[in-house]
Order: structure tokens, then C-alpha cells, then sequence
């Protein structure tokens, strides 16, 4: 059996225990050697100005997944040039881990949109795509996809990178939210105040 990589693109803004739960989640269902989480440099879908700084986001995802011997950070989008999008992402993975699966992991949020993403049609070819969604959450995948794509339900923890921005605005505690490293990290840097 080839080795299965899982690849987690998110903004990240900021890494939270939901991400970790979902990853983890996913990981040991497929049988991932390895999830890889890849934060966006400039996120083509999202206009939002609150978005920390590339390096900060990825500090913060690295610290959220040390103790995780199955989990790994990559500065892939970070390091390039311009916007970043799931197919150049997914194609350089492709060199690295040659000879091996590479699973696409996305919520249901970003799956939605999957028909305005840059050469869309080239993508089933070189991967396969995750789609979590959180329990009671019904959703439609195209019929192109299909058989390039499976769904999984993972444990809802209402968790939300807004919320906790939002709370951090309001100096609400965000304690139990994120791993603690996390939260120690966005309060010395005073990240999204």
C-alpha cells in the first residue's frame, strides 16, 4: 500500500482545537501517515484584513502541533510569490512525496466553492479530496467529483478562527479554544487586537 499524506490548507487565522480535532479525526479514519497542515500566503477566496501575518500564522501552527508525531507544517504558500492556490499546492506535494496518495482535506465551506478554483478538472487526477462536514450538515458534491471525493462527518466543536478573533477584540479569554502555546503566542505578540 502506498503511503497516504493528508494535506489540511487553511488561512489559519488563528489554528485552533477544532483543526486539531478534525486532522486527528481524519488521520486515523483514512490511515494517513501523515497530515500536513499548509498555511495560506495570500488567500485568493478571502478579502479579510484581519489576517495575521503569514509567518505568524505558521509559528502558531507549528506550536499547536508539536506534540503531534503525525502532524507536520508546511511553508509551501507561504514562500511563494503571489496568490496561493490548491493545485499548484497539491502538485508540488506530488514531487515531494512521489509514489504517494495525496488526500485533499476541506470543510464543507471551502468544497462549496470548488468550481471556481484555478483548473479545478486537473485536480481529481492528482488527488483525492476529504470533505468534513459537522453532524446534520447535508451537502451536494458535484457529479465530476464523486469518485474523487469522500465525506466525513467529524465531531462538531463549534469552534470558529472569527470567534476566537472576536473574543481577543473584546479581551474575552480563549482559554480552552486553542493550545494553550497558541494563546501564549497571540497575547506576546498581540496578534488580532
Amino acid at each position: 500500500m502506498e503511503d497516504r499524506i493528508g494535506i489540511m490548507g487553511g488561512t489559519f487565522n488563528p489554528i485552533h482545537l477544532g483543526h486539531l480535532v478534525v486532522a486527528n479525526e481524519v488521520q486515523e479514519e483514512f490511515k494517513l501517515k501523515k497530515v500536513i497542515f499548509v498555511p495560506t500566503g495570500i488567500p485568493p477566496h478571502k478579502e479579510d484584513r484581519d489576517i495575521a501575518k503569514a509567518e505568524h500564522r505558521y509559528t502558531l501552527v507549528n506550536l499547536a502541533i508539536a506534540t503531534n508525531p503525525n502532524f507536520a507544517v508546511s511553508d509551501i504558500e507561504i514562500k511563494r510569490e503571489g496568490k496561493s492556490f490548491t493545485l499548484d499546492t497539491i502538485k508540488e506535494f506530488k514531487k515531494i512525496y512521489e509514489g504517494a496518495d495525496i488526500y485533499f482535506i476541506a470543510g464543507t465551506d471551502a468544497f462549496i466553492e470548488v468550481s471556481t478554483w484555478k483548473n479545478i478538472d486537473e485536480l481529481p487526477s492528482l488527488c483525492k479530496f476529504i470533505t468534513v462536514s459537522r453532524p446534520g450538515y447535508s451537502f451536494q458534491i458535484e457529479e465530476r467529483f464523486k469518485p474523487h471525493t469522500y465525506l466525513f462527518e467529524v465531531t462538531d466543536l463549534a469552534i470558529s478562527s472569527t470567534e476566537i478573533r472576536r473574543r481577543i477584540k473584546e479581551g474575552r479569554s480563549i482559554k480552552y479554544l486553542v493550545p494553550q502555546s497558541v494563546e501564549e503566542y497571540i497575547y506576546k505578540h498581540g496578534l488580532y487586537r
